[in-house]
């Protein structure tokens, strides 16, 4: 009984004294906490991939600042002055060589057909009635003839027209040709961006294929002029072939009449009285 006693006000000093102890101490909530963590682990790898991605973009900096610095003395170390086509000239005595000129200098058919009128001896056509009087060998070789002269005519007015054109626009591709220099060598950073030297280079391409089609055009002339060449080589060569076997089909026929012909003419004049 002296226990129980003593014990009650231990209890009731107990059950009073509670509250002020569980406001003295703190609740660990383990969820919470995880939600802590993880997002701290969260900000940690965006504060990673931030460093990363700034020194990116400073090394691309860096990078494009670099290669958009141009060499100061770049045009002075390898710029260099290319050959211009000239126009050509010549003395027209007696008015016959200007048209010519003229056609080389500007080109376009027209003034490459009145070069060849005015400068090149011309061919007269052959009568129709004198060319049925003749026989057909004699017939095929004049028309081979005529037939060269025409395409001469055409071959020559082509090359004329041909080279007079790519003279004509050589002085507009050379003022694109200095400005593209130009261009080059320029310290300006906008002409030295990557689109820019994307454009330069895309536009040297295409000059140099317009250049390379004027070559292959002026070739091509050359081409022609080496095959009509080659044509009158080939007249020449099958008109002595022509002639060799006339002559050796008609050698001996010719030979007899020409035989019995002497025999006659010295019979005829024999003072023998036989004859003989």
């Amino acid at each position: 009984m002296k226990r129980m006693k003593l014990f009650a006000p231990i209890f009731l000093l107990a059950v009073l004294l509670a509250p002020a102890a569980h406001a003295q101490w703190a609740v660990f909530d383990a969820s919470n906490f995880g939600e802590a963590v993880q997002e701290f682990g969260q900000l940690q790898q965006m504060y990673t991939t931030a460093v990363e991605t700034r020194d990116q973009i400073v090394t691309a900096y860096n990078l494009a600042y670099q290669m958009s610095r141009m060499p100061q003395d770049l045009a002075a170390r390898y710029q260099s002055q290319a050959s211009q086509w000239t126009n050509l000239s010549a003395p027209n005595s007696y008015g016959n060589t200007g048209a010519w000129i003229n056609a080389l200098n500007l080109g376009g058919p027209a003034k490459a057909a009145t070069a060849y009128q005015k400068s090149v001896l011309q061919a007269q056509p052959y009568p129709a009635s004198a060319l049925a009087t003749q026989d057909a060998d004699t017939q095929a070789v004049i028309q081979n003839q005529i037939a060269t002269s025409e395409l001469g005519q055409g071959v020559i007015t082509n090359a004329l027209s041909t080279v007079g054109t790519i003279r004509a626009n050589s002085e507009a591709l050379s003022q694109k040709l200095s400005n593209l220099e130009s261009d080059t060598y320029s310290t300006d950073p906008s002409q030295q961006s990557e689109v820019a030297v994307l454009g330069k280079i895309n536009t040297a391409t295409l000059l140099q294929i317009r250049s390379q089609q004027d070559s292959n055009q002026i070739l091509a002339a050359e081409v022609a002029q080496q095959a009509l060449a080659a044509k009158q080589r080939m007249d020449e060569q099958n008109r002595l072939i022509n002639q060799s076997v006339y002559f050796n089909q008609n050698f001996p026929s010719v030979m007899q009449k020409m035989t019995g012909g002497i025999r006659n003419s010295l019979q005829s004049i024999s003072l023998s009285p036989s004859g003989h």
